[in-house]
C-alpha cells in the first residue's frame, strides 16, 4: 500500500482560464441580460461505455475539488480578456471580484457508473455553473476513461499485479500524471511515473531499460553490476539479445554466483518482446529447474486486456504485467463522451425542469434536479439496478418498490428484499469544499469492493449484460410530459 500523503497536492497552476471561449461569451451575455444570477442546475453524464464494456469507474473528483477551490481571475487574465474587445466592463468587473458560490454533488471516485446518470451536478448562478463546464468534463472524462480501461486490463490479469508503464506515451505530462492516478484507481498496483508517488502516494516501481545492458561490455557484466547495486530487489530484463540462449542463462548465473552467496533471493525477470506465452513457459521451467521457483516472471510490451486474456488462456506463466501505451491513452477508444447539460432552473424558488430533445433518442436528456439510488439484493448484495429520482424523492427500502424500463415501460419488476444507497455526495456548499476525498490507494480498494457487487455478466469484456438504469415514476412523467408538450407545440 502507498504511504499516506499529508501535504497539499493541489496543482500550483491557475487553471481558471482553461475554459471554452463560449463559456465566457455566454457568461457576459447572462450578465448583460440580467439572468446571471438565475439559479441553474447542470448535469455531467455520459452516453456510451468505451470499448463496448458493461461499466465505467468514476474518477477525477479530487482534481475537480482542487480546481473549484482555486477559481480566481488574475490581472493578466483580465488584461487578455479586455484585449479581445468583446467583453463589457460590467463583465470584467464581475470577474475581477469573482467568488465561486455553487453547490456541487459528485459520485465518489471508484464507484462503477453507467450511461445517463449524472456523475456531477452543479447548482448555482447560471453565470458560474456554465463557466465550469470545460474543466468538469476534462477532469472527469479523462480520469474515468483511464480508470475504466485499467479496470478492464486488471480484471483480464486475473488478480495478477498490473503496473502502469505508460508515461512516455501519454498525451502530455498531465496525461501521464493523472493517467497514472486513474490507472491505480482502476486497479493497477503501481506505476512507473515517479511524480505520481510523490503527489498521490501510489507506489512507483521500475528496474532497468535495455540501455543499461547495452552500456556494459556484455550482458552478464550488466546483470552482475545490477545485482550488486540492488541485491534486495533484483529483477533483470532478459530479452535484450536472446531470452533463452543469453538473457535467462546469464540471469541464473548471476543469481547463483552473486546474489545467493550474498544471502539474497532474486525477485524476478522481465520479458519485453517475443512470443510471451512460449517464452514464459520455457523461462518458468528453467527457473524452477535451477532452484528459483520463487522468482517472478514479469511481461510487458504493448499489452492490453485482450492480449493479456489471450496469453493467460494459452497457459502463459506470467506473474505480473507492465502495461503502457494502450492503457495510458485508452488506445482502443481514447475518448470518453461525457457531456454537460442544463437540467433545470429556478423561478422564484420553484425548480423548473429543462430538457434537450434530439432525433437521436440517447441524446434526449433527463430533466430536473435529481439524485441516484443503487438498489441491492439483500441476499446476494449484488446490485440490481440504479434508479434516478427527483431530488425530493426518498426510497423507503422497507417497502416494496416497482421499477420499470423508462423506454419499454411494460418491462417491470417489483423489488421486496432489497436495500437502497444514494450515490451522489455533496462536495461543495455555497462554493466551499465540504468533502474529504480518500487517498488513491483507499479509492482503489473501494473500487475493487464495489465491482464485486456487480454480476459477472455485467463485467464481461465482450457483449456484457446491460445494467439497468431506471427512472422513478415522477421523473419519468416529467420527462414524458415535456416531450409531449414540445411535440404538440411543433405540430400546431
Amino acid at each position: 500500500m502507498g504511504r499516506d500523503v499529508t501535504f497539499d497536492v493541489r496543482d500550483e497552476r491557475n487553471l481558471t482560464m482553461l475554459v471554452d471561449f463560449y463559456e465566457l461569451t455566454m457568461a457576459n451575455g447572462y450578465l448583460d441580460n440580467d439572468v446571471a444570477n438565475k439559479i441553474a442546475y447542470f448535469d455531467m453524464f455520459f452516453r456510451k461505455i468505451p470499448d463496448g464494456g458493461g461499466y465505467c469507474i468514476m474518477a477525477g473528483v479530487q482534481q475537480l475539488i482542487e480546481y473549484l477551490s482555486n477559481l480566481k481571475f488574475t490581472d493578466e487574465d483580465l488584461n487578455y480578456l479586455e484585449s479581445k474587445n468583446c467583453f463589457s466592463e460590467k463583465f470584467l468587473d464581475y470577474l475581477r471580484n469573482f467568488h465561486f458560490c455553487c453547490d456541487v454533488w459528485a459520485i465518489p471516485e471508484g464507484t462503477p457508473v453507467f450511461p445517463g446518470e449524472p456523475l456531477v451536478i452543479v447548482k448555482g448562478p447560471a453565470i458560474q455553473a456554465q463557466f465550469v463546464e470545460t474543466m468538469i468534463l476534462l477532469t472527469v472524462n479523462h480520469q474515468t476513461l483511464i480508470a475504466t480501461k485499467a479496470s478492464r486490463i486488471c480484471r483480464s490479469a486475473k488478480n495478477r499485479p498490473v503496473m502502469e508503464f505508460g508515461s512516455r506515451r501519454a498525451q502530455g505530462y498531465d496525461g501521464a500524471i493523472y493517467g497514472a492516478r486513474a490507472a491505480v484507481i482502476g486497479g493497477c498496483n503501481a506505476t512507473a511515473c515517479t511524480i505520481a508517488e510523490e503527489k498521490f502516494g501510489i507506489p512507483a516501481v521500475g528496474t532497468m531499460a535495455h540501455s543499461w545492458i547495452q552500456l556494459f561490455d556484455n550482458e552478464y557484466e550488466s546483470f552482475k553490476a545490477w545485482a550488486k547495486t540492488f541485491p534486495d530487489n533484483c529483477t533483470l530484463l532478459i530479452d535484450t539479445y536472446n531470452v533463452l540462449k543469453s538473457g535467462l542463462p546469464n540471469a541464473i548465473k548471476v543469481f547463483d554466483e552473486i546474489l545467493t552467496p550474498m544471502g539474497y533471493r532474486p525477485k524476478g525477470v522481465r520479458i519485453d518482446s517475443g512470443d510471451i506465452t512460449y517464452l514464459s513457459k520455457k523461462v518458468r521451467q528453467l527457473l524452477d529447474d535451477a532452484g528459483y521457483k520463487d522468482v517472478k516472471i514479469v511481461a510487458s510490451n504493448s499489452l492490453d486486456e485482450y492480449i493479456i486474456r489471450g496469453v493467460l488462456n494459452q497457459g502463459a506463466k506470467i506473474d505480473s504485467f507492465g502495461v503502457g501505451e494502450r492503457l495510458i491513452t485508452a488506445k482502443s477508444e481514447p475518448v470518453f463522451g461525457g457531456v454537460y447539460k442544463l437540467a433545470a432552473v429556478e423561478n422564484d424558488g420553484v425548480i423548473v425542469p429543462k430538457i434537450k430533445i434530439s432525433e437521436n433518442a440517447e441524446k434526449i436528456t433527463n430533466p430536473g434536479f435529481k439524485k441516484i439510488y443503487r438498489l441491492f439484493d439483500n441476499k446476494s448484495n449484488k446490485a440490481i439496478a440504479d434508479l434516478i429520482t427527483l431530488n425530493n424523492e426518498t426510497i423507503d427500502d422497507s417497502k416494496p418498490l416497482e421499477i420499470f424500463n423508462p423506454v419499454h415501460t411494460w418491462k417491470r419488476r417489483k423489488l421486496k428484499n432489497y436495500h437502497a444507497k444514494e450515490l451522489l455526495v455533496k462536495i461543495f456548499e455555497n462554493g466551499k469544499p465540504i468533502y474529504e476525498n480518500p487517498s488513491v490507494m483507499n479509492i482503489r480498494q473501494f473500487a475493487k469492493d464495489q465491482l464485486s457487487t456487480l454480476w459477472s455478466e455485467v463485467l464481461r469484456l465482450e457483449n456484457p449484460h446491460t445494467y439497468y438504469i431506471d427512472l422513478s415514476h415522477n421523473l419519468w412523467k416529467i420527462k414524458h410530459d415535456l416531450l409531449n408538450s414540445y411535440t404538440n407545440r411543433f405540430e400546431e
